[in-house]
């Protein structure tokens, strides 16, 4: 093996894609057993960098050397023989079929002809076990939990030899408990020799969990810099040009105007159980909560989507029968669904005519669209969203997170809700963009719109919103104004700990516990 301390070296790499210049030039290396961190705005090139070490995408130019060799991958499986493996922000498994089945696919064990469940039990248990996985080998792929689902992508990547791995934001989706097991897994294997290079958007983790910082812009690469000689600021400006003045909500200023939203006695079994709030017109409205508190759940059902749900929703007062997302949609109720991919756009259609989805009876004549006045529809909200794009017939699937998540709010902007539901709102996004989205809520709720903002992170929570609810397994556990809600705060009330009875009796914030 080769001395040299550095393992990995990208030559003048480029890649190009229908109408898009995704990499131009990028040259640099990663050292090895190091944790390395590629940063940069959605459409900077990142993921598809990563793709292309893992095999999955092929250069346009430009080579990669392993260990000084140079290393042509045609395929992921030729990377992963080279020891590299990918985990995926969108986990790709078979759903219907055990973990055992997942893990042991690319090579089923067997006994002649018939497959050896046996030894691919045992062959799966030993791979849980290396990367501390919490599940069964028999555990059906689709009753996992997301945190759970990392662990056995990764657990799969180790059981193929891989001595390098790329993540490419592993905790996008994952509790704070699962990002910090992640963290652990990390610094375990790196202590092994194996060698990460870590895509991800949380400067916090970045700053925690990696030796070096590569910074993309572009497609081109800006900068690659130790952790420990840079800092926050010093990044934003590598990654987007600029400095990111820290922005201060408008909205908080003026005191709210009429109700636009009640929620009395709302109840879902086996999810949530009453549940009461009220959003005025000009408010946002924080809801923070551990995964699986309910939260998503509150967010669906006042969207029509839990036929099982029951209780009282008012709309300015008035009682709303909402049996479905037609419904919703009628009473100016609008859905910002934590998976944009699955839930919030059609990926292969044009992005544009995402933007006009919703709306579609508005810009019609009879059952006909006019192209005229759907063009006009989708150049406004491409202008005010700073949606970019290489045009607005191209599919959405090929934009970068960020314009996706652009597109879901465009899309119920576009006919006019004034009540909005933004269940992660930032999720996967980079720096530019979070502020772009963050000004767009305060906008909004300036402009008199009603903003229920589901997050779990908990500095956008606070920063936003004018009162924040705290949910906990399947209840809001309590209410804070802007002004007493602080992180320990609502982590206290999210955990359950009990710690704030001193607060509670002095009156520090309004705790209204279901009962």
């Amino acid at each position: 093996m080769n001395d040299s301390p550095q393992l990995i070296q990208f030559h003048a790499i480029g890649k190009r894609f229908p109408g898009v210049v995704a990499l131009s030039d990028v040259s640099f290396s990663v050292r090895r057993g190091a944790c390395h961190a590629l940063m940069g705005e959605n459409g900077a090139g990142k993921s598809t960098l990563g793709r292309i070490l893992a095999g999955i995408y092929r250069p346009d130019a430009g080579h990669i050397e392993l260990d000084g060799t140079r290393r042509d991958f045609h395929s992921p499986l030729d990377a992963l023989e080279a020891g590299i493996g990918i985990v995926h922000q969108d986990l790709a498994f078979c759903p219907n079929l055990s973990v055992a089945e997942n893990l042991c696919m690319a090579a089923l064990p067997r006994r002649g002809p018939i497959l050896d469940r046996r030894r691919m039990r045992s062959r799966a248990g030993e791979y849980l076990a290396r990367v501390g996985a919490d599940c069964g080998v028999d555990d059906e792929m689709a009753a996992l939990t997301t945190g759970q689902e990392q662990l056995v992508q990764i657990a799969a990547v180790l059981a193929g030899g891989a001595r390098v791995i790329v993540m490419d934001e592993p905790t996008s989706s994952l509790s704070e408990s699962d990002t910090n097991r992640l963290h652990r897994l990390i610094s375990e294997l790196r202590a092994a020799g194996t060698t990460i290079v870590y895509v991800s958007h949380r400067m916090d983790e970045i700053f925690r969990i990696c030796d070096w910082i590569t910074v993309l812009r572009d497609g081109q690469h800006v900068a690659t810099v130790p952790a420990d000689q840079t800092n926050h600021d010093d990044l934003v400006r590598m990654m987007i040009g600029r400095s990111i003045a820290q922005y201060f909500p408008t909205h908080t200023e003026s005191a709210p105007g009429e109700e636009l939203l009640r929620v009395e006695g709302l109840r879902s079994p086996g999810k949530f159980d009453s549940i009461n709030f009220t959003i005025s017109a000009g408010e946002v409205v924080g809801m923070a909560g551990l995964v699986g508190s309910g939260r998503s759940e509150v967010a669906q059902a006042i969207f029509g989507l839990d036929r099982n749900a029951t209780g009282g929703i008012f709309v300015r007062n008035e009682p709303a029968a909402i049996r479905s997302p037609q419904d919703a949609m009628s009473l100016g109720i609008g859905l910002v669904p934590e998976d944009r991919k699955r839930q919030g756009l059609v990926l292969e259609m044009a992005c544009g005519k995402n933007v006009t989805l919703s709306m579609l009876e508005r810009i019609s004549n009879w059952g006909w669209i006019s192209g005229d006045t759907e063009r006009g529809v989708i150049g406004d909200f491409f202008n005010k969203l700073n949606v970019r794009a290489a045009g607005s017939d191209v599919p959405a699937a090929g934009l970068s997170g960020g314009n996706q998540q652009k597109l879901v709010l465009a899309k119920w902007l576009a006919r006019e809700c004034r009540i909005l539901i933004l269940d992660e709102p930032t999720r996967g996004v980079d720096v530019g963009a979070k502020s772009e989205i963050h000004r767009l809520i305060d906008e909004l709720a300036a402009a008199g719109c009603a903003v229920l903002m589901i997050s779990s992170e908990l500095p956008e929570i606070i920063h936003l919103s004018t009162r924040v609810l705290v949910m906990r397994q399947g209840r809001i556990a309590g209410e804070m104004q802007r002004g007493d809600a602080s992180q320990e705060r609502i982590m206290q009330l999210m955990a359950g700990t009990g710690a704030l009875a001193a607060d509670r009796s002095a009156g520090g914030y309004d705790e209204r516990v279901n009962s």
